[in-house]
């Protein structure tokens, strides 16, 4: 990161990727400050010449701009030109729905507006308003975005980092850096110089803005601001990142473009056609015209596939997914890749204690997250909670004792107050059947060393009620394997085995696990006092304690089923490589995966990436830039991406992804705001959920096209013929409105609210490039057209031939398309069954309910004499309306035999 000095511009290259590996010493001389700090004259100059301390913000647009943005698309074109169509024929109830709709969409993207700015908004709150600072050598409190270079801050337990700082001195300092890093447990901070090759991570010599000191003391000096520190960077990465346009969109906008150029010139071609050819007046071929646009353009479609989407997100919000943005929920639909984080959401983000080892033996423990339930057993399985080792029931005690953290339970949820690790080892011992509260009553703490990344261990001293008084020493192994000399054997102590204990501890963290030492001495009676002398010798080591974030169980079932549909799952995370293989192989990744680091990913050019991230499933020690190339590259191969993300650090991936996936329990307000979908419960399962719903939206989008385009067409066919053939038109234009405007939110809309078919899960995603008319589509509405074309010339010819008016010819044919519309229905309501079945015949209640809405629709259309005024329509006979059904119940029977033919040619539902 750039540091520039008070006199010249020391930022470079070599200082932004080395000043974690440098000295303090050397950092607080290029920056020409002192650890009295900057004179305020100075540190005044410095602010005027590098600015504030603050994160750029994004000039918003006028709110007017914003609004009249919504109706720049194909789609709103369409349903405009469909509101006017209706408008030309007099028809206001319907110009006015549709006008509405497009006000409807408009209002709700106007609202959904500024998903960027608010991010960065997000973000920039995250910055303390205040800090303390040493200026002159004399403490104060300034205003976060005056901190310029240079200046000493000084930190305490509780305060958010106000800018990138370089420690210089350090007690027992721990941050909380997983908005950066995305660990769960906070990182120990320490002033030595860090190495050069080091991760985010792993820069324990630095404290970045942002971030939260959970434990200690510090001071360090600023080495970056604004824009320039870690998280600035994060900011300019998420404004740069340019939205995508869903499938969806691209596919009705392509479609609504093509369908609104082949209309207006077959129109015109057909006009022609009739005033130069059959010689009929303009007027005449005008309405002719007309009626064919009316037939043409499906106006209720987009309706109802805005109200498809709609119910979708409805949906999701049952399954505990909240959608922002509703066309993602149709691309949730064709997702193929899903990067989801490790911490919180493929797994608890609750340390759990799974192994024991002490002299005597191992012991696993079960049980998942803080809660206290679990059986401790030993390798072989066999139960031995009665009759554990002496030195088991020391290591438990330790881990009780040397530990600060409770344990609740509110609200059916146990919750940690302290250190995650120390939590997992008050789950431990009540796993153990000890009781905290009591046993430490029993073992009154006399006197302790705080933890400290210096020596890397805490000790306390303890006297039991039976003036049995203990010191008990926690920490990282081989530091205690250095201060022991003796390890537990029976009631007594024997000889360290030292080589064996480390082959112990790197089998450990070879499966993922973080490890923790645990050492007892026992000390005179009326010790009162703990000093680091009292370690010297016959300190005795007790054991280890390997520590995991355990998988959600829900989650291994969801990566299985993504696997069933044809769905990758990639872990990205900014764990270590070791810790994040072993997660992946309990959740069930293959056993043979390969993990790509953070660092490896940077030597690797973007022309060569796309290749290897397909072929990798888990990323470890990755920063934003990382995941955001990952990312970038998946989607170069044609890959629809979700991408999960909780911390600050997710924020341009999740931007960046076609369904930016963020966390509503622990995800922050920056990664909430970035994203297209939150999930309610933080679980992996869920987004899972919401791509089988996504899927299921999808299929009654196509299941509504594909409804909805042939009785149309049938329509359009039945005025192209008559123009053609110069015969009456066997259907008014006012008439063909009622057809489009009755059906289409009764009948069409019904298929919104279908349920999965059984497969929905076991289909492979659709390609990225598949339009919404595939193959098989466009082949049933040709089909199903002809269909309607024979059938309503048919009936139109069959009554004029009997010596019939118009007006009863009309009526018949209208009625006709009405019912083979409804029989249609029932057989287009299953486009993937893999075995010929009846269940859509049956139909839902939403189906049932538009039928015997239709057909009292029908009886008005048809009896009432009001309607006979407006539609020119005539009373029909008994024997008429049993001939009609004939003809809907005919079509049923011939669209399933080509069902079942297209079923064994495996072309259904392609």
């Amino acid at each position: 990161m750039d540091i520039p000095a008070a006199d010249t511009d020391l930022s470079s290259e070599r200082m932004l990727l080395e000043v974690h590996a440098r000295h303090a010493d050397d950092v607080i001389a290029d920056l020409e400050t002192s650890p009295s700090g900057l004179t305020v004259n100075e540190a005044a100059r410095r602010l005027e010449m590098y600015g504030r301390n603050q994160l750029p913000t994004v000039a918003g647009r006028h709110p007017l701009l914003r609004l009249l943005s919504h109706f720049h698309n194909a789609l709103i074109y369409f349903l405009l030109a469909s509101a006017v169509a209706a408008l030309l024929l007099g028809h206001f109830v319907d110009a006015s729905v549709i006008v509405a709709v497009v006000m409807v969409n408009a209002v709700v993207g106007f609202v959904q507006e500024g998903k960027a700015e608010k991010a960065l908004n997000a973000i920039r709150n995250l910055i303390a308003p205040h800090a303390h600072l040493v200026r002159e050598g004399k403490h104060v409190e300034v205003p976060v975005d005056e901190i310029v270079l240079g200046d000493i801050v000084s930190l305490e337990a509780g305060d958010r980092v106000p800018a990138d700082l370089r420690l210089i001195r350090a007690s027992a300092l721990r941050i909380e850096e997983a908005i950066l890093t995305g660990e769960s447990v906070a990182a120990e901070k320490r002033v030595t110089p860090a190495p050069k090759e080091a991760a985010l991570g792993d820069c324990h010599s630095m404290a970045y803005s942002g971030t939260l000191v959970a434990t200690g003391q510090a001071t360090g000096v600023v080495v970056a601001t604004g824009s320039d520190t870690e998280i600035g960077r994060i900011s300019t990465l998420l404004r740069d990142v340019q939205p995508l346009t869903t499938p969806l969109l691209q596919q009705i906008n392509r479609f609504g473009t093509q369908f609104t150029w082949i209309t207006l010139v077959v129109a015109v071609a057909l006009f022609a056609f009739a005033v130069l050819v059959r010689g009929h007046v303009w007027s005449e071929a005008l309405i002719a015209v007309v009626a064919l646009a009316v037939a043409a353009i499906p106006e209720g479609l987009p309706a109802v596939i805005t109200i498809t989407l709609a119910i979708g997100v409805q949906r999701m919000a049952r399954r505990h997914a909240a959608i922002r943005q509703l066309p993602a929920v149709e691309t949730l639909g064709a997702t193929s890749v899903i990067c989801s984080d490790k911490t919180g959401t493929l797994t608890r983000n609750e340390m759990t204690v799974r192994r024991l080892e002490a002299p005597s033996g191992r012991m696993t423990v079960s049980g998942s997250g803080y809660v206290p339930e679990g059986r401790l057993t030993e390798e072989t399985a066999a139960n031995v909670e009665d009759t554990r080792p002496p030195d088991i029931d020391s290591l438990i005690l330790a881990g009780l004792l040397c530990n600060d953290a409770q344990l609740n339970h509110t609200d059916e949820e146990w919750h940690v107050i302290g250190d995650p690790m120390e939590g997992a080892l008050v789950a431990l011992a009540i796993k153990a059947g000890l009781d905290p509260e009591s046993t430490r009553h029993e073992w009154a703490r006399l006197a302790e060393i705080p933890f400290d990344a210096k020596h890397r261990f805490m000790a306390t001293l303890n006297c039991h009620a039976l003036e049995e008084t203990r010191i008990f020493v926690k920490g990282a192994p081989d530091e205690l394997l250095q201060l022991c000399s003796l390890q537990a054997d029976g009631e007594g102590s024997g000889s360290l085995e030292r080589d064996a204990w480390t082959a112990r501890i790197a089998e450990a963290a070879a499966q993922g696990e973080r490890v923790l030492g645990f050492a007892t001495k026992r000390v005179p009676p009326g010790t009162n006092k703990l000093a680091f002398a009292d370690l010297d010798d016959q300190l005795v080591f007790v054991g280890l304690t390997g520590f995991i974030d355990p998988p959600r169980e829900e989650a291994v079932a969801a990566i299985k089923e993504c696997h069933s549909a044809g769905i990758m799952v990639k872990m990205i995370t900014g764990d270590h490589a070791a810790t994040a293989a072993a997660i992946a192989r309990q959740l069930g990744f293959d056993h043979d995966l390969q993990v790509l680091t953070g660092r490896e990913l940077d030597n690797i050019a973007d022309s060569d990436l796309p290749g290897i991230v397909a072929k990798i499933s888990v990323f470890a020690r990755t920063n934003p830039e990382h995941k955001l190339r990952i990312v970038q590259a998946l989607q170069s191969t044609g890959a629809i991406v979700a991408m999960t993300g909780d911390g600050v650090n997710d924020a341009p991936s999740l931007k960046q992804a076609n369904v930016g996936v963020g966390m509503g329990l622990k995800g922050t307000d920056a990664a909430k705001e970035a994203s297209q979908m939150v999930l309610l419960n933080d679980n992996f399962a869920s987004i899972v959920a919401a791509v089988n719903e996504g899927r299921v939206v999808y299929d009654n989008i196509r299941k509504v096209t594909a409804w909805t385009l042939p009785t149309n067409g049938g329509q359009v066919l039945a005025v192209i013929a008559a123009i053609l053939f110069n015969f009456a038109m066997p259907m008014s234009a006012v008439q063909i409105l009622w057809i489009n405007l009755i059906t289409a939110v009764t009948l069409g809309l019904s298929l919104a609210f279908e349920e999965a078919e059984p497969n929905v899960m076991q289909r492979r995603p659709r390609p990225a490039g598949q339009g919404l008319l595939t193959p098989f589509l466009v082949w049933r509405i040709v089909l199903v057209s002809f269909l309607f074309l024979i059938a309503a010339l048919g009936i139109f010819f069959y009554s004029m031939g009997r010596g019939d008016e118009l007006a009863m010819s009309r009526t018949l044919v209208v009625n006709t398309i009405v019912v083979m519309q409804v029989f249609y229905l029932f057989n287009v309501r299953y486009l993937h069954m893999t075995s010929f079945n009846w269940r859509g015949v049956l139909g839902t209640p939403a189906v049932l309910t538009a039928v015997i809405v239709v057909f009292i629709a029908q009886l008005i259309f048809t009896y009432l004499p009001a309607m006979h005024g407006l539609f020119d329509t005539r009373p029909l006979g008994i024997a008429d309306g049993m001939l009609i059904i004939s003809i809907g119940i005919a079509m049923l029977m011939v669209l399933e035999v080509e069902k079942a033919f297209m079923r064994r040619a495996g072309w259904l539902g392609q």
